[in-house]
């Protein structure tokens, strides 16, 4: 377990950065498809442009979120360290607010449904978050609390968790949000096909990934916090409370339309 996985002089290519390119090519040729197959009056091109300024947004809006929770413990007294992301510090939640605001930012430039598009990308999005978090796990970063179950991870010095816990085995957090966005995705993945009202698959992506941050935050050591809460929980109880409102709307939705099928 190593950060580090090729070195060559002063160069260096990093899981965690190597992660995060495979998660977002992997996501492009998947988006690429799902787009075709929806078709979406979207080009090769507008993809491309698509998906640069999500993930320009989703560090921005990660790293902004990151520092807010951090402003008083730390930013506040080395407010240059606000920029620098290469130490660290982007998160998730915040990212996902900041990737959905610039789809719809962009869908209002180019004049695309915000909805379709949002269900066109959730399954990607769970899917690079897989990704992500193999690079957490090889940083040995946004790691668990110590634990005596016979899975427990003893990090190595010179990581976060095996810093803050030396010796002492861990829960593999990261594992358990890695294996549980994999089945996010396979969900998200055969729902799509399905003749879902727009925004549905964005919901159950919300829903799935509330319950799964909500489950896993309580095994975190590193968990940002508002007073004695959880930044993660709050955020994740958020998303779970809009999505099932969208998904019993759209239950609604569906009785209201089968009823006048049946009067017709």
């Amino acid at each position: 377990m190593h950060p580090v996985l090729v070195k060559i002089g002063t160069i260096e290519i990093r899981y965690y950065g190597l992660m995060y390119v495979i998660g977002i090519v992997v996501g492009l040729i998947l988006l690429r498809k799902e787009v075709e197959r929806k078709r979406l009056p979207i080009t090769r091109d507008d993809i491309y442009s698509y998906v640069f300024w999500v993930v320009i947004g989703g560090i921005f809006f990660a790293r902004i979120y990151y520092v807010i929770f951090m402003w008083k413990n730390y930013y506040s007294h080395y407010p240059s360290e606000i920029f620098a992301i290469w130490h660290g510090g982007l998160a998730i939640h915040g990212g996902i607010i900041g990737g959905v605001l610039t789809t719809w930012l962009w869908t209002k430039v180019k004049k695309v449904k915000f909805l379709d598009l949002t269900d066109a990308t959730a399954p990607m999005l769970a899917l690079g978050q897989a990704f992500g978090r193999f690079g957490n796990f090889m940083n040995g970063d946004a790691h668990g609390l110590p634990t005596k179950l016979p899975w427990g991870i003893v990090f190595p010095k010179g990581t976060p968790a095996g810093d803050q816990f030396p010796g002492q085995p861990l829960h593999p957090v990261m594992l358990y949000e890695l294996g549980l966005n994999l089945i996010s995705f396979f969900i998200l993945w055969k729902l799509r096909k399905k003749n879902h009202k727009s925004g549905f698959i964005l919901a159950m992506y919300l829903l799935n990934y509330g319950i799964i941050r909500f489950f896993v935050s309580f095994f975190r050591a590193d968990s940002l916090m508002v007073g004695h809460f959880r930044g993660a929980q709050i955020i994740s109880a958020v998303f779970v409370v809009g999505a099932l409102f969208f998904i019993l709307r759209y239950r609604l939705w569906i009785k209201e339309n089968l009823k006048k099928r049946k009067v017709k």
